[in-house]
């Protein structure tokens, strides 16, 4: 028990350890975010005429084998020593939103960073701007828009803003562990259009997932997305982790010191719907990667959602039935 306190309460030493060896040549930049959720962007037609072309096809190109270059999933536990090698629809009775706030939208405040945008985003996690820098390469011609970014180690924020793409009129980079209710955001409550989380989730505490979750919620405005995408059940890191690094039930240590759990969709519909979030879509992706190299075959898994904060919150939204439950 005590080693597991000591890979909780230490998780952020971990991680930073991690960015000051690795820097950001570790992880190729997340290309295929923009082709998987393209709600990242304001897309709209006058956006489309600003650009000068559609945005999808902007990143149709860097996209076009999106997931099967992964190399934070394909490589990362090749690198780390002691490890393995890398990474509905409604059924859940939801509480309502916990404030007339929530309903009426952000309140009046004071300036902050992205203040005057009209369209924000917020990645949780953001490392050392894998997914940073191909975002804020498209928003650079949408001035109208502000991307946050936040991770609880300090190096990697550090990285983040010592990149010369880097634009603090347009980029806000922080640290921030997303586990402390008590740490608040350089942003109000109830502003963000997009909240973007991708395999970060897998790597807190199961026991703290939830309490995450319902934070992420009270970040968005009426009608903003919260974009997941995280490793699946039995997906061939899982399988291949060595006895002696499972801390509880599907969560496991690698061999760094940082930690990752593996989903079912059926969880990860609970605990965004729980959150009071609308499911739109979710999903189990399946994937054969082949190291030629190597000669080895990697079976792959992992789950992808898109979930939606009500427009409109009624008393019928808390009164769902249960459905089939999902493996």
């Amino acid at each position: 028990m005590e080693i597991y306190v000591k890979y909780e309460s230490e998780a952020s030493k971990y991680w930073d350890t991690f960015y000051k060896i690795h820097k950001s040549k570790f992880f190729k930049n997340r290309n295929w975010l923009l082709r998987e959720f393209p709600e990242i962007l304001p897309v709209d037609k006058e956006t489309e005429e600003k650009m000068g072309e559609p945005l999808w096809d902007l990143v149709e190109t860097d996209a076009a084998n999106c997931f099967s270059k992964m190399p934070e999933e394909k490589n990362y536990y090749e690198k780390s020593s002691g490890s393995s090698d890398d990474q509905s629809k409604r059924e859940f009775d939801r509480p309502s939103l916990d404030s007339e706030e929530d309903r009426k939208g952000p309140p009046k405040t004071e300036l902050f960073p992205g203040s005057d945008a009209t369209f924000r985003i917020l990645e949780v996690g953001c490392g050392a701007g894998n997914s940073v820098f191909p975002i804020l390469n498209t928003l650079q011609n949408i001035p109208e828009s502000f991307l946050y970014c936040c991770d609880f180690a300090s190096g990697a924020v550090e990285l983040i803003k010592s990149q010369s793409s880097y634009r603090a009129a347009q980029c806000s980079a922080f640290v921030h562990d997303v586990c402390d209710d008590s740490s608040p955001y350089p942003f109000p409550d109830g502003i963000l259009d997009v909240v973007l989380l991708v395999f970060v989730l897998s790597s807190i505490h199961p026991d703290r997932m939830q309490g995450v979750v319902n934070r992420l919620s009270k970040l968005l405005k009426p009608g903003g997305m919260l974009l997941f995408r995280d490793y699946g059940r039995y997906d061939n890191t899982q399988l291949r982790f060595k006895k002696g690094h499972c801390l509880s039930e599907n969560f496991y240590v690698r061999g760094d010191g940082t930690r990752a759990y593996f989903f079912t969709k059926g969880e990860v519909h609970r605990m965004f719907c729980k959150a009071g979030l609308d499911e739109k879509q979710n999903l189990v992706d399946r994937r054969l990667q082949v190291n030629r190299k190597k000669q080895v075959k990697m079976h792959r898994v992992w789950v992808q959602g898109k979930f939606q904060k009500p427009s409109h919150w009624t008393q019928n939204s808390s009164k769902l039935l249960f459905s089939t439950p999902f493996s």
